[in-house]
């Protein structure tokens, strides 16, 4: 096993807070976004084996079958299947959608085809793989996360009394559901830019006069809008996503982001993990590409509650986070003094990101101590046993 020496990444949107207190340093005044734990070639962590930091896509590289197993390297390739990040929002991130597994790799295959650079701003997939992401709240985490009901999202966007939003109240009452949001959702984002800010603007100062007023229906929800509007000021993905469920995380809950579901990451600090992909189509609140015509085809057109996820406990004092795909499984262990230690399962790779407390780790020849906002990367085949006074969250692959 070996400490992860971990990467910073810089995005505009990132808090200028809470990875530093997470990690116990000075704010530098600039915005820390994501704390990246794992092997992607973007910004691998780094492990040092004796020889000094060594990039762990490197070591894998040098090895995949020691350090991922035979098994995960069977079934994902020669490659860390997962990314395990902390985000800190301090303001929203991009409206956006992810590919399934299919899609990504006609897409990708596509753009390859046409030789689009991979680099170039208006390409839409990076690679051939899916993104699906789970993200768990280590404080109160707001973010926006599938569809609303349509005739929900007439009467909070009703309500707003703004004359050139009464077609799309129109459309969400009169079509069936899967209609209704394709209609209106592709009318937002091809309006004429300049017609549409203006509306964004008379939206944003209604639904701020709206949020102060008690007991209005979806105040927090106005509230929310508002905030967005005032980061991404006139533009069409403020009314978009008032298609979506506005949702407020408590500390241990989570949310499950499959393929085709629009979401956005508002404020907040979490534990996220995802499929290793940099797959992204981008629904607005951003200026970059958005591929209106690509988007349509990817998102799912399906109501429904936001699907928040709590732990569920396991005898042996793991509380997993059950999520529906192969490439990751998410756990996390509440560690009392005193208490036995937990053998952690030693078929496949794993990390290990302490977010209170100290937490040790031993094998049959070292010990490892992690404190708040430390990780470890544990090879497969490693037989580990944890324990301490701690919060610990597990990353592997799913059996």
């Amino acid at each position: 096993m070996n400490r992860l020496l971990n990467t910073i990444r810089p995005y505009a949107w990132g808090s200028t807070t809470a990875i530093p207190e997470l990690l116990g340093t000075e704010p530098t005044g600039e915005p820390q976004a994501e704390l990246w734990m794992g092997a992607h070639p973007g910004a691998p962590s780094r492990v040092d084996r004796g020889d000094g930091p060594v990039p762990l896509d490197a070591v894998i590289d040098a090895d995949p079958a020691a350090e991922l197993g035979e098994a995960t390297v069977k079934r994902f390739g020669p490659r860390l299947p997962f990314l395990l990040k902390v985000l800190a929002a301090g303001a929203p991130l991009s409206l956006q959608v992810h590919p399934d597994l299919a899609q990504a790799k006609a897409g990708f295959a596509d753009e390859e085809a046409r030789g689009i650079p991979i680099d170039a701003p208006y390409r839409n997939y990076k690679d051939a793989n899916h993104k699906p992401e789970m993200l768990v709240a280590l404080s109160p985490f707001d973010g926006l996360c599938g569809f609303r009901r349509p005739t929900e999202a007439a009467d909070l966007i009703e309500a707003l009394g703004v004359g050139t939003l009464a077609p799309y109240v129109d459309i969400l009452r009169a079509r069936p559901e899967d209609q209704a949001l394709r209609e209106v959702l592709a009318a937002v984002l091809g309006a004429d830019r300049d017609e549409m800010a203006a509306t964004v603007h008379t939206a944003t100062e209604a639904a701020t006069r709206l949020a102060a007023i008690p007991g209005t229906p979806h105040a927090a929800d106005y509230a929310a809008y508002a905030k967005i509007a005032h980061s991404y000021p006139g533009d069409a993905g403020v009314i978009a996503a008032m298609l979506l469920n506005y949702v407020r995380l408590q500390p241990g809950e989570a949310l499950f982001l499959g393929a085709g579901v629009p979401h956005a990451y508002l404020e907040g600090l979490g534990v996220e993990i995802m499929a290793n992909s940099d797959n992204v189509l981008r629904c607005g609140l951003t200026p970059k590409h958005v591929d209106v015509p690509e988007l349509l085809r990817i998102v799912r057109f399906e109501a429904g509650d936001p699907g928040v996820l709590r732990p569920e406990a396991a005898p042996d004092g793991e509380e997993l986070y059950a999520a529906p795909i192969d490439e990751f499984r998410l756990s996390r262990y509440v560690l009392a003094p005193g208490a036995d230690a937990h053998p952690l399962d030693q078929g496949t790779p794993q990390i290990l990101l302490c977010t209170s407390g100290e937490a040790l780790l031993r094998t049959a020849t070292a010990t490892l101590t992690l404190t708040r906002g430390e990780s470890a990367f544990i090879p497969a085949g490693e037989r580990t046993e944890l324990s301490g006074e701690a919060t610990v969250f597990r990353a592997t692959v799913a059996a």
